[in-house]
């Protein structure tokens, strides 16, 4: 039995942030009924045809949910999602700023009528406050949360390469859902749950805000290097790039001994601390690129295996795909979708008595002759 059998979730979704985070409860077993607006469904499924026609976001976020097209506009789709939620212990939404509220369904219209139901709204900015009816997408909360003034190099930001503040107030909106079971099995009361991504992302930022408090300077951008940590990034070498990170004292000193083969430099006064040596790191980093001209990425990492640090590769895709650790635990599995069998990664909850469910990816509407007869047959 898996730990959320028995569940029943609505998700009145779409794009990454919800589906997100009621995937994560379908994996773990939980029956999660998608309701997807007439014609086009969620937005996601129009992002691209990356597998034979099937989009790559919409494949990876919703597998294992049943798709059911309601017509919120009309009485009786509103009122085949009133029904949903009278049996339901979970309601998950993410759409435009206002649209459940227009329907009927903000928390204090129905936490009378569903006492039991977990409430969970995941917007850009939170429910109140100036910017509550302001649109939001991934890469504009990154802007707005900062991220993107600390990515990216010297001359030039960057976003994230993923959808970063979709899966982390994702991430938060499913470890809230728990919480709020384990309170609703003490008191017997469902919860409201409000999840802003911009909140979700300022929280992540909290590192280079206690920065700029306790400095009076934010750290600047790094490229492949640690804007807060001297020296931890990716180094030029004879035959390309070797990525690393000195974390503490110790290790600095076993790199310098280890790995550069200058053991006097551990002492220098310039890089005796990780607060000097980010003060110094354009001096550091010269050095260490020096002693590393004429070795080969093979050879760095030798050196730096010898001596305990820790290295990575800097891999494409593809090489992520082949990863050796991913074959070596079988993180690669199989799922069915509208257009056939795709590869998917086990998720990496790793409950060690539990095998997710990796079920299939809805086709738009392909069950919803089939919950509306439950909703039918309901008591």
């Amino acid at each position: 039995m898996l730990p959320l059998e028995g569940l029943r979730v609505i998700a009145l979704e779409q794009a990454v942030a919800g589906p997100f985070c009621s995937r994560q409860l379908a994996d773990l077993g939980a029956d999660v009924i998608k309701v997807e607006r007439p014609g086009e469904g969620d937005l996601a499924r129009g992002y691209d045809g990356a597998l034979d026609g099937v989009s790559a976001y919409f494949a990876w976020l919703n597998r294992g949910k049943r798709s059911v097209v309601l017509d919120l506009k009309s009485p009786q789709g509103v009122a085949a999602l009133e029904g949903l939620l009278a049996g339901a212990d979970v309601f998950v939404h993410n759409l435009l700023p206002g649209a459940v509220e227009r329907l009927g369904f903000r928390w204090e219209d129905v936490r009378g009528r569903f006492p039991r139901l977990i409430w969970v709204s995941i917007s850009g900015y939170g429910l109140s406050g100036s910017y509550a009816q302001k649109k939001a997408y991934d890469m504009l909360i990154q802007a707005e949360a900062g991220v993107i003034s600390v990515t990216g190099s010297a001359d030039e930001p960057a976003k994230v390469g993923i959808s970063v503040a979709d899966i982390a107030s994702g991430l938060y909106a499913h470890s809230s859902i728990l919480a709020a079971l384990l309170k609703r099995g003490q008191t017997g009361l469902g919860d409201r749950i409000e999840i802003s991504m911009f909140e979700a992302l300022t929280e992540w930022m909290t590192p280079p805000i206690y920065s700029l408090i306790g400095q009076g300077r934010a750290p600047g951008r790094a490229g492949l290097r640690h804007n807060m940590i001297v020296p931890y990034g990716a180094y030029r070498c004879a035959d390309g790039q070797v990525m690393f990170a000195v974390q503490n004292e110790r290790e600095w000193v076993k790199f310098c001994a280890d790995v550069l083969e200058q053991p006097d430099l551990a002492s220098d006064e310039r890089f005796v601390t990780n607060a000097q040596r980010l003060a110094w790191r354009s001096a550091l980093e010269t050095i260490i690129e020096a002693a590393f001209a004429s070795l080969t990425r093979g050879e760095v990492s030798a050196r730096l295996d010898q001596a305990g640090i820790a290295s990575a590769r800097v891999n494409s895709v593809q090489e992520v795909v082949d990863h050796p650790q991913l074959q070596d635990r079988q993180r690669w599995t199989q799922v069915q979708t509208p257009a056939g069998t795709i590869p998917a990664l086990l998720p990496p909850h790793n409950i060690g008595s539990v095998s997710p469910r990796m079920g299939r990816v809805p086709a738009l509407g392909e069950h919803t002759a089939e919950v509306l007869a439950e909703l039918e047959r309901a008591p």
